[in-house]
């Protein structure tokens, strides 16, 4: 199955993933992620502070307008991250669907017949378990099955991700084909052995669509460092806050100079 490589930078990514970032900003979505999610609370504070600053024309907003931004533009370019990642998978399983759907199968019409090829061209869609297709050079496999008859190369790059192709014949462990993979030589006769929306594609498919990727270890024991790390953060910044200003430095007068 030829599918096209899809970039991150792919403005049909991109341009929804702009709303995404926006939509996850909910503080019901970040808490799951409990760094994000206070520096989300902080860039709040930090904004209603810069806008009582303005208003009240008090200390300089300048300082907290700026910290603010740098706060968002953390928060934004996570959720945007993330929007990115998921949208790309989506993407992947639009364009498995859409290469599925462009699959057609040459059912034999005589297949106990052994000389006989003939054969009329169905979409893969309609195949069924038991159907006996003729797969030629260049053609696609029509869906999951088993060889009877011929021996050919086959490349399965677009299910294995291996550029080298592979020997299928009839008999054997090497007699099992996978739909979407291509034929690059001879030609194989193949039995259908799967139903339709039971294909590895179909499964392949439907692990996209719906999986929730586990974090590893590593992820796991990174995420519980950053938690700690910004809980005492969070414990000494409040801390402070209740300290007493430390007063300016005051220089003698130029009267008690003179008396001294």
């Amino acid at each position: 199955m030829s599918t096209k490589s899809i970039s991150m930078l792919d403005p049909a990514i991109l341009v929804p993933a702009l709303g995404d970032a926006l939509r996850k900003l909910d503080p019901r979505q970040l808490i799951r992620n409990p760094v994000i999610f206070v520096t989300e609370i902080v860039a709040v504070l930090v904004t209603v502070l810069f806008v009582q600053e303005v208003l009240g024309a008090s200390g300089v907003p300048g300082f907290s307008g700026q910290i603010a931004l740098w706060l968002w533009l953390t928060v934004l370019f996570a959720c945007f991250s993330e929007a990115v990642a998921e949208g790309r998978g989506k993407a992947q399983a639009e364009s498995l669907k859409r290469s599925k759907s462009d699959l057609v199968a040459k059912k034999l019409l005589f297949p106990n017949q052994r000389d006989n090829y003939a054969c009329e061209i169905i979409p893969a869609t309609s195949l069924k378990v038991g159907d006996i297709v003729l797969v030629e050079v260049n053609d696609l496999m029509p869906g999951d099955g088993e060889v009877i008859e011929g021996i050919a190369s086959v490349n399965e790059s677009a299910i294995t991700g291996e550029s080298a192709p592979v020997i299928r014949e009839a008999g054997g462990d090497r007699s099992a084909v996978t739909g979407g993979t291509q034929v690059i030589s001879d030609w194989l006769k193949v039995r259908i052995t799967t139903k339709p929306g039971e294909t590895f594609v179909d499964r392949m498919i439907a692990l996209i669509e719906g999986a929730k990727r586990q974090k590893t270890p590593n992820e796991v024991a990174l995420s519980i460092l950053l938690s700690g790390l910004t809980l005492v953060f969070l414990i000494a910044v409040v801390t402070l806050y209740g300290l007493p200003p430390i007063p300016a430095p005051t220089c003698p007068s130029p009267c008690s100079r003179r008396s001294s």
